[in-house]
């Protein structure tokens, strides 16, 4: 067993727990969180000393391991540009867990993140939600499929339509081309709950957790016109909805509020580096969450590296987000909305062990970073 003790524990459930403890069993599991726990005879103890105890950060979007660090084309498994429609992509089988990007994320105190393929395609595959411990993806995996990605606007209109290979041109094919492969879905779908047997399809085998709500569209959508083409869609298939990116937000917030889809907002650091991008703001999670929509930040890593998602959550708190917001939206409210709260996200009796002392608050101070690291109920990064 491992006893954290003597931590100014915040678990993102319940109240702050100040001089608390933290124990996980030899399962992995956490057993306890309260303010007072003895050590049994053969346990490990940490002595946090008054510092910030809180869960693993948890990242909703990005492409950590399909695009790998300083890897150039070698490295860049996370689009099939061979054609706009390949749901049967599967991000599990690209994922490379030895790229340095992931023992950079643990050292900053984060420990689980969903990632998957990029936005060139119309619908590019399945993301997988990912511990980023390890070095075989199979043992690494919290839940896969966890969603199927699509997206919306400039990048799909780039990679194909613009640059003079095929459709899509316009948002309005972006949109007909998932419509229809929606439409044979269900369609392939009622056949085989109806005894028939279609014509095997592995495109419409993949969409079929899509069709019977077990995991939602992931749709890249930056401007509000694409948010909403998004929105009717996923309301025309009755399916389940993320809303990535979510540039443009802050102009629709009461829209999306109304029509409560989860928010994942960034990458909110850095240039303006596209038409679609002209809204970027860190003041976006603060007006969504004010609305009364469920926010997330993410990195898009590799466009922000995933260890400064602490600190976006703190320049997103500096911008309007309230301070324990910030923290549940790169923790409880991610592992939520990618459904992986039963294991990770929050402090709680039964859940992943996934633990993080911090040298100081990574929403406060911009040199923060992790003391210890803890997934699994094991310690796989100390402080030298």
């Amino acid at each position: 067993m491992l006893l954290i003790k003597n931590g100014s524990i915040k678990p993102m459930v319940g109240n702050d727990i100040k001089n608390g403890c933290v124990l996980i069993g030899d399962d992995g599991k956490i057993i306890s969180v309260q303010q007072d726990i003895e050590a049994s005879y053969g346990t490990d103890v940490i002595d946090a000393e008054g510092k910030l105890v809180t869960p693993g950060c948890v990242e909703a979007h990005c492409h950590i391991g399909v695009h790998n660090t300083a890897m150039r084309w070698e490295g860049a498994d996370f689009n099939e540009i061979s054609d706009p429609i390949t749901p049967q992509m599967r991000a599990i089988d690209g994922i490379n867990p030895i790229d340095e990007a992931f023992g950079l994320a643990i050292k900053n105190g984060v420990t689980s993140a969903c990632t998957g393929p990029g936005s060139a395609n119309v619908v590019g595959g399945t993301f997988a939600a990912i511990k980023l411990v390890g070095n075989r993806i199979d043992d690494m995996i919290i839940k896969n499929p966890a969603a199927m990605k699509c997206a919306f606007g400039e990048n799909p209109k780039g990679v194909y339509g613009q640059s003079g290979k095929k459709a899509p041109y316009t948002r309005m094919a972006v949109a007909s081309m998932l419509r229809e492969l929606l439409f044979k879905a269900k369609n392939y779908y009622e056949a085989k709950q109806n005894g028939k047997e279609p014509a095997f399809d592995m495109k419409l085998e993949a969409m079929v957790p899509v069709i019977k709500k077990e995991i939602p569209l992931k749709a890249h959508a930056h401007r509000a016109d694409d948010i909403f083409t998004s929105i009717r869609i996923a309301k025309e298939f009755d399916v389940l909805l993320t809303l990535d990116h979510c540039t443009d937000g802050a102009l629709i917030a009461e829209q999306l509020a109304d029509e409560g889809y989860p928010a994942f907002i960034g990458p909110s650091f850095g240039a303006k580096t596209k038409i679609e991008l002209q809204g970027k703001d860190f003041k976006t999670p603060g007006e969504l969450y004010k609305a009364g929509v469920k926010v997330s930040i993410i990195t898009d890593a590799p466009v922000i590296p995933l260890q400064y998602l602490p600190m976006c959550a703190g320049f997103a708190a500096d911008s309007g987000l309230p301070y324990e917001e910030a923290w549940k939206a790169i923790t409880i409210n991610p592992a939520e909305s990618i459904g992986i709260a039963d294991r990770v996200g929050s402090l709680e009796p039964g859940k992943d062990g996934d633990v993080v002392i911090w040298n100081a608050d990574p929403l406060t101070t911009v040199a923060a970073s992790a003391f210890v690291t803890v997934v699994n109920g094991k310690i796989v990064y100390r402080a030298g």
